[in-house]
């Protein structure tokens, strides 16, 4: 029996006694882009993409344009007309047949959508033909109000290291948002959101975090990935100055029910070993005024 799963992903929904509810959401999966998505898609104006360098090291990167700069010019075609900046890890690793994933959200609505596929470069920004196209829940999205600021500095700073500051270690440890990218070789890439309350992010040393995985969908997409291979990527967005943090490296699912229990909400954590940063100040004029926590986010106390 054809499945749209791979063996990492069947792998943890066993582990996790959830393979009924992923089967059921299986047939959500498909391969072209559904009528009801258009509408969504040309009123987007950022798009998270994961993407993978020649060495095998996945990335999260973000894109942003005015609404349109997203188009569906068919049932398997989504153009976007955007090229990353050249210090963005994603300038190297998007060219004809290369593999990406993409989240399309909407953080006042909560709403979201996958597309997994592969590019054709065009002047001026790709195309991605579908492989995978799916709806996402709601949960764990934080509210706010987004907009893309012309007044937003034009040059950005960027600084590459092999580790985390104390700066960006406080930054860190107070975000509700961030995104990682993960790499199948037979499914391809993918990215994904989570999301919590400040505090559900923690960085164990200058080149470790860690954080709990909450009860979501079933399908375990991220976390099947990273049972057959752990390179991964990680984005962080300050909403206030348009800052981008971009980590590289190593993720480890912990599934120790006792490590998980001093966590309320989770099920397993994450342990993300880091082997590149980027830092980059001002580096997108994407700016978002928060409204509201998921109610979905499990308290801490």
């Amino acid at each position: 029996m054809t499945t749209v799963y791979h063996r990492g992903e069947i792998d943890i929904q066993k582990q996790a006694g959830a393979r009924k509810l992923a089967a059921s959401m299986e047939r959500t999966v498909l391969p072209v882009i559904s009528h009801r998505y258009v509408d969504f898609i040309h009123s987007q104006s950022l798009l998270v993409l994961a993407s993978v360098g020649d060495q095998g090291q996945v990335w999260a990167s973000l894109l942003c344009g005015p609404a349109g700069f997203m188009a569906v010019e068919d049932e398997q075609t989504l153009r976007v007309e955007a090229l990353p900046k050249s210090s963005d890890p994603l300038q190297q690793n998007l060219y004809d047949n290369s593999e990406v994933g993409l989240l399309l959200i909407d953080f006042v609505t909560r709403r979201r959508l996958r597309i997994n596929g592969t590019v054709r470069m065009r002047k001026g920004g790709f195309a991605v033909h579908t492989r995978q196209v799916y709806a996402n829940c709601p949960r764990y999205i934080q509210a706010r109000e987004c907009e893309l600021r012309q007044d937003a500095p034009a040059a950005a700073t960027v600084r590459q290291m092999t580790s985390l500051n104390d700066e960006i270690i406080q930054q860190v440890s107070q975000v509700d948002t961030f995104f990682i990218a993960s790499f199948h070789p037979q499914s391809g890439a993918d990215v994904s959101h989570r999301g919590g309350f400040p505090g559900f992010v923690q960085a164990t040393d200058e080149q470790a975090l860690l954080w709990p995985e909450y009860n979501g969908n079933g399908m375990f997409n991220t976390l099947g990935n990273l049972r057959e291979n752990p390179q991964a990527g990680l984005l962080f967005i300050d909403f206030d100055q348009g800052d981008i943090l971009q980590l590289s490296g190593t993720a480890t699912i912990i599934s120790d029910p006792e490590r998980a229990a001093a966590i309320p909400g989770a099920e397993r954590l994450v342990e993300f070993k880091i082997h590149s940063v980027i830092e980059a100040r001002h580096a997108t004029p994407l700016r978002g005024r928060f409204t509201g926590y998921s109610p979905d986010n499990p308290w801490f106390c």
